[in-house]
């Protein structure tokens, strides 16, 4: 029950889990409940959003949610900016008129609910960390469309990998609709009236960042991209040997002096050519100067722009962790230490494998949080951690934490002076 899930009720479908599905089955699933639509030409409409995304993105992970439903049915959607619309899609805090049963209560736990026709509303938890990649953060797009399937009529499926799954699937490189999902949409509204029903992998979604966004207007888009990262959360975090910031997101990064100026969004590949966009981690290396780069059970190391012979390589074979939270480079114990939920693990470079005796407990960090996104070593002797909007400042003479706080308002050397003039964070 701690998953996070969708709210709305399951009906007679989750009694029906245990059964097999069947054609028959999936008729009452989505017809006894839900009902659905007596049109085949649709409005919806973002009424709000959360602060800290890019309204064009968001907008485009909505119009994208929409469309896996039309290309495999008979339906069609129009986005109405303004004005009444068939289906309307609000982000809420707490409580809000729909029943304290309904009420959102923050990040994990039910992240929306929706209702189906013809009511036609979608609501989500604004206070959960929304994410438009598929990375860190609840995966907007995957939710909208989930819930977009109820406000058409469709009921919770007992099929694992069905997108109508009570619990959030995850983006893979399988497709995002499942023979389940197609076939109970087609038994309310037909198949597409021309063609074939189109079919698209969840990597098609992962970063809504890098779709063509050429009909927005772009000055709007760039003062958006240039403190994207002081809006929301990042991937992963380092610092260089001249106190440069180096902050990742999606497929660009930003790099941040240590007077406290960011620069604007850069492409990875340039920079390191091959690295994958949605790194889980990354360290730079006061020892040997190098970047490490930590994504999924495979790392990359490179000097400047260079990938080092050997690399990438898979990681997980030589005992560091999959999909790691965090890497740092510790200068008391002149090693990587990379940290997993609970546990750390101390790191040598020269072979590269972790020292005996490791991994370790998270209590050796007295009071730091596990799932951290990344810390860097500040000048002034502190490590800092980070995670959301927060961070963790460790001292490494008493080894613990001594302060906590918002890093975007806190910590001038963060480079969010603009997001910070704008007042919209968080």
């Amino acid at each position: 029950m701690a998953l996070p899930r969708c709210g709305t009720d399951d009906g007679k479908s989750r009694a029906a889990g245990a059964r097999r599905a069947s054609p028959a089955w999936r008729r009452r699933r989505t017809a006894q409940h839900g009902g659905r639509w007596y049109k085949r030409h649709l409005t919806y409409r973002v009424v709000n959003w959360p602060s800290y995304l890019p309204q064009h993105e968001v907008r485009l992970a909505v119009r994208a949610a929409f469309e896996l439903w039309s290309n495999v049915s008979s339906l069609v959607f129009w986005e109405a900016q303004d004005g009444p619309a068939d289906i309307r899609l609000t982000f809420f805090h707490g409580d809000h008129n729909d029943g304290l049963n309904n009420a959102f209560d923050g990040p994990g736990g039910a992240l929306a609910h929706a209702f189906f026709p013809r009511r036609g509303e979608a609501h989500f938890d604004s206070a959960e960390r929304w994410s438009l990649h598929s990375g860190k953060g609840r995966n907007l797009f995957i939710v909208v469309a989930h819930e977009v399937g109820h406000t058409l009529g469709l009921e919770h499926s007992p099929v694992k990998s069905a997108l109508m799954s009570p619990y959030y699937k995850k983006l893979s490189k399988d497709f995002v609709l499942s023979w389940d999902d197609i076939l109970a949409i087609q038994n309310l509204y037909g198949k597409p009236s021309k063609g074939l029903a189109i079919q698209l992998p969840g990597k098609v979604f992962t970063h809504f960042q890098d779709w063509n966004t050429d009909f927005y207007d772009r000055d709007r888009q760039q003062r958006s991209l240039s403190t994207y990262y002081c809006h929301s959360f990042f991937d992963a975090i380092t610092a260089d040997g001249d106190h440069n910031l180096y902050i990742f997101k999606g497929s660009h990064y930003w790099v941040v002096s240590a007077s406290g100026n960011a620069s604007d969004p850069r492409p990875l590949q340039p920079r390191w050519p091959g690295l994958p966009a949605g790194i889980d981690a990354c360290a730079w290396s006061q020892l040997s100067g190098k970047f490490y780069f930590f994504k999924g059970g495979r790392c990359w190391c490179y000097a400047g722009s260079k990938l080092e012979a050997g690399f990438p390589r898979k990681c997980s074979a030589l005992g560091l962790p999959r999909h790691p939270d965090t890497a740092l480079y510790f200068q008391q114990l002149r090693r990587l230490v990379l940290f997993k939920g609970p546990k750390y693990f101390v790191v040598s470079e020269e072979p590269l494998g972790v020292e005996p005796y490791y991994p370790r407990s998270l209590r050796d960090w007295a009071g730091l949080p596990p799932g951290t996104a990344g810390a860097v070593p500040h000048r002034h002797g502190s490590v800092y951690f980070f995670r959301d909007d927060q961070y963790w400042e460790f001292d490494q003479a008493k080894l613990q934490v001594v302060a906590t706080g918002k890093w975007a308002t806190q910590l001038a050397w963060m480079g969010c002076w603009d997001a910070n003039s704008e007042q919209v964070l968080f």
